[in-house]
């Protein structure tokens, strides 16, 4: 396992990343926001029915089609070059720079320090039921798991089939699907944590959470 106290350390070093804004599709560029150290936000509301700071319209077949921030930051760029001009699908407009809340700074750490179980194909997930009835009792940390174990049911194009785990021995961590949502192949779905280990990960994500400081 890596070094958990230092990755912290190097995220806190550049606690951020760039955002690069591209456009969804062709049309004339209009920027609605100002140049470098504009706060933008992303969506808000229960159900974030609010959308994200108006970044810019895209205007194709004479309607303006918006452009909202989906993650609140910091506009560092905006090639202004381009406003008033024909665009193609995937040209960067701006790039925003995003720094990390107290969450992303544990999921960070996490993926990185974890091993990570990967759904092998889209489909929707679901634990056996006998996993699954222990994690909704005890919590998925209460879960050890062996290479070969038979952990997961697959649910495909109204098929159904066991997946095993495979992997080095441990406790589950964190579980990243829930049964009513597909999962792209690659993505993980469940984090892994040596049994010895999982003290000094815990310290770790409790530092996190009491000592990060937000962005406003």
């Amino acid at each position: 396992m890596q070094d958990v106290k230092a990755i912290l350390e190097e995220i806190k070093a550049s606690p951020f990343e760039e955002v690069e804004v591209l456009a969804p599709h062709t049309g004339v560029v209009e920027f609605k926001v100002a140049g470098q150290g504009t706060t933008v936000l992303a969506a808000s509301g229960t159900w974030k029915e609010k959308p994200g700071t108006l970044l810019a319209t895209l205007v194709r077949e004479r309607a303006a089609k918006p452009i909202h921030c989906t993650r609140k930051g910091e506009v560092q760029t905006v090639h202004a070059h381009l406003n008033g001009k024909f665009v193609e699908a995937g040209t960067p407009l701006m790039v925003l720079r995003h720094f990390f809340t107290k969450d992303e700074v544990t999921q960070l750490i996490l993926k990185k320090v974890l091993f990570l179980f990967n759904a092998p194909e889209r489909a929707k997930y679901y634990f056996t039921p006998d996993t699954d009835k222990k994690v909704k009792v005890s919590g998925c940390q209460s879960i050890k798991v062996k290479d070969g174990m038979d952990l997961f049911i697959v649910s495909r194009m109204k098929r159904e089939k066991s997946l095993s785990y495979s992997g080095p021995d441990g406790i589950i961590y964190a579980t990243y699907f829930s049964h009513d949502q597909n999962v792209d192949a690659g993505q993980p779905l469940i984090s892994v944590c040596p049994e010895n280990q999982m003290d000094v990960i815990r310290d770790v994500v409790n530092r996190v959470q009491s000592d990060w400081e937000e962005r406003d």
